[in-house]
């Protein structure tokens, strides 16, 4: 049989694969913010939401145990309204971290080993944020 069947089996196994165990991956936006270790030594992103202009990232410090969120515009520029925010889901106070910023809001970090996380984001307003609940949990 030739490579280019193989290749193609191999291609729908994959597929197959991916399908059955939920890890398929997704192209993130063109000109999409990208993290740059705003958080600190130490910090490996778990989780991102996009939203118009940016990308809010999760990230978490198994050293320490704490988590933190930074929002990362994708075209710096001049200030405008934005927030990161992070609490465990079982707190009712957010730790935040609203202005008005150029590049990224954040960081905010909150201790949450073998927790969940509520976590999330806004750039220009309310109208344009992302919030996360239950997430990163243990």
């Amino acid at each position: 049989m030739s490579a280019r069947f193989w290749r193609s089996l191999t291609a729908v196994g994959l597929a197959v694969v991916a399908a059955a165990t939920g890890a398929v991956a997704t192209a993130a936006p063109a000109g999409a913010a990208a993290y740059g270790g705003q958080c600190g030594a130490g910090y490996e992103w778990i989780q991102s939401r996009f939203l118009d202009g940016g990308t809010v990232y999760l990230t978490y410090n198994a050293s320490n145990g704490y988590n933190c969120v930074v929002t990362i515009r994708d075209d710096p520029g001049s200030a405008v309204y934005m927030n990161a925010f992070v609490k465990r889901s079982t707190e009712d106070a957010w730790v935040r971290d609203p202005g008005n910023y150029t590049t990224y809001a954040g960081p905010v970090y909150t201790y949450a080993r073998s927790q969940c996380v509520d976590w999330g984001g806004t750039i220009y307003g309310v109208s344009n944020q992302v919030v996360v609940t239950r997430s990163a949990c243990g």
